[in-house]
């Protein structure tokens, strides 16, 4: 079943509801795909995948690598071990049409969304520590959590829609 127009929203859902009705969830999983919905479904894995590489590399180099010592350096390799996985797992299995011919373009792109996403969840966390840090000593959490939330959707949109929406005809 292919939805013609893959900005049509009311398509998006009503696909999303024939899949749900007709049990067929391997089409959440499997296939190539344009449908926003079930590209942000399968984001979710990979955002999670990525953040796991990226929390993993960080806490191995930083106690077994480098002795509890250089844990910027640490976090920043980290941070490109998770881009590089998220980069693989989103053009191979949510992602497949790109705006983009060159795939070193495409990938300094797709870095370039994920670095905005990362000053998004920096900013946040400063202003959750400016306001809430008289407050509670949760505001780092709190930061933590809301940035999350936002550079996770500011990431999806952003590469979705400027860089990997169908090519216009």
């Amino acid at each position: 079943m292919e939805i013609s127009n893959p900005e049509n929203h009311s398509g998006n859902w009503q696909e999303l509801r024939q899949i749900l009705r007709e049990k067929q969830f391997g089409k959440l999983f499997a296939g190539a795909t344009e449908n926003t919905l079930i590209q942000f479904f399968r984001y979710c894995f990979v955002g999670g995948a990525a953040t796991v590489i990226d929390w993993g590399v960080s806490a191995l180099l930083f106690f077994l690598v480098f002795h509890q010592s250089y844990a910027v350096l640490a976090n920043g390799i980290s941070f490109v071990a998770g881009l590089l996985a998220n980069y693989f797992l989103s053009t191979f299995w949510v992602f497949r049409s790109s705006k983009v011919q060159s795939r070193l373009v495409e990938f300094l792109a797709f870095a370039a969304i994920g670095v905005v996403g990362l000053l998004l969840t920096l900013g946040i966390t400063k202003l959750s520590e400016i306001s809430l840090g008289n407050i509670t000593s949760g505001y780092q959490m709190i930061g933590k959590i809301v940035s999350t939330m936002i550079a996770f959707l500011w990431n999806f949109f952003a590469r979705k829609y400027l860089l990997f929406s169908k090519k216009e005809s």
